[in-house]
């Protein structure tokens, strides 16, 4: 399933030559949309309340060195980002050039932000469902989750597996100390197994809250403690160990056990979680990030399903 396999012998032509059918203006124009998308997911993701112990238009959560317009701020700065990584994904291009994208997009966060670090999981989750959005429109494969799984793993699995190795991993971020320390996975281990709390949690959680009739905004809600109760988020042990963990997954629980959204009394169950969140200054931004991830790929698979 490596990359190598599918980059050798005749197979290789298909994808350049359906790149080239598509012309640049289509190519550009198809790069715009997905990176409209996936600053629309990380903007609903913003804008969602109640949040436990996370940033909304509502107040900060448990956070002091960030608010809404930080937010804003950030996603603003990565438009042009999404549209690049999609588009070096339409072009084949390989995981060290997504790598030096994603770097850049970083440093403009950082500089729009003043520092503070809003999106730096969601800029690898997301650029690499961008990058997969543009793969599979240059080989002309389906975008649904499970097409976009594997055109991921195919095409960029084995880097993405060396990425996250541990001699790969200069210990600099607090993520990657709350990794080596507590053995908590984060955003590069996602990536080396293609996203399973996006493919295999966050997007089914959403598809039944959907078919079970709650609206986008409560299905994205039951998504996030769906999320919160089963991912060992490494921004929530930074703050707070092994108890604030402990803490997020409990209350977490306790929501979907009433029946999420379905509870009449959801909206104030959730509220009681934001409250212990912020007391407690717990505030899960991985749980966060994959939700925005969740939400375009669903996003990613209904624009493909609308130009079928």
């Amino acid at each position: 399933m490596g990359a190598v396999s599918l980059r050798s012998g005749s197979r290789a032509a298909a994808p350049v030559l359906a790149c080239t059918r598509l012309g640049r203006k289509t190519q550009a124009r198809f790069a715009r949309e997905v990176a409209r998308l996936a600053v629309g997911s990380l903007h609903v993701e913003l804008c969602l309340y109640p949040k436990p112990g996370l940033v909304s238009p509502v107040d900060n959560g448990s956070h002091d060195d960030m608010d809404a317009a930080t937010f804003m701020r950030s996603l603003f700065s990565l438009r042009h980002y999404f549209k690049k990584i999609c588009l070096a994904g339409l072009n084949d291009a390989p995981f060290s050039q997504l790598k030096q994208l994603g770097i850049a997009a970083e440093a403009a966060m950082l500089k729009a932000t003043h520092g503070v670090n809003t999106h730096r999981g969601a800029i690898f989750s997301l650029g690499m469902l961008c990058a997969t959005a543009g793969r599979a429109r240059a080989q002309g494969t389906p975008m649904t989750p499970a097409a976009l799984r594997a055109a991921m793993l195919i095409r960029w699995g084995e880097e993405l597996a060396m990425h996250a190795a541990p001699a790969a991993l200069p210990a600099l971020s607090n993520g990657l100390r709350v990794a080596a320390q507590y053995s908590v996975s984060g955003a590069r281990e996602e990536g080396a197994l293609g996203l399973p709390s996006v493919f295999e949690i966050g997007v089914p959680a959403m598809l039944a809250a959907r078919a079970r009739g709650a609206s986008m905004t409560m299905a994205r809600i039951d998504t996030l403690f769906v999320l919160m109760a089963h991912i060992s988020d490494s921004n929530v042990y930074h703050r707070a160990g092994p108890q604030g963990a402990h803490i997020v997954r409990t209350s977490a629980q306790r929501f979907i056990d009433l029946g999420g959204t379905a509870y009449p009394g959801w909206h104030d169950e959730a509220l009681a979680s934001h409250r212990l969140f912020v007391q407690q200054r717990l505030s899960p931004g991985g749980a966060a990030d994959l939700l925005a991830a969740s939400c375009l790929v669903l996003a990613i698979a209904a624009l493909d399903a609308g130009q079928q």
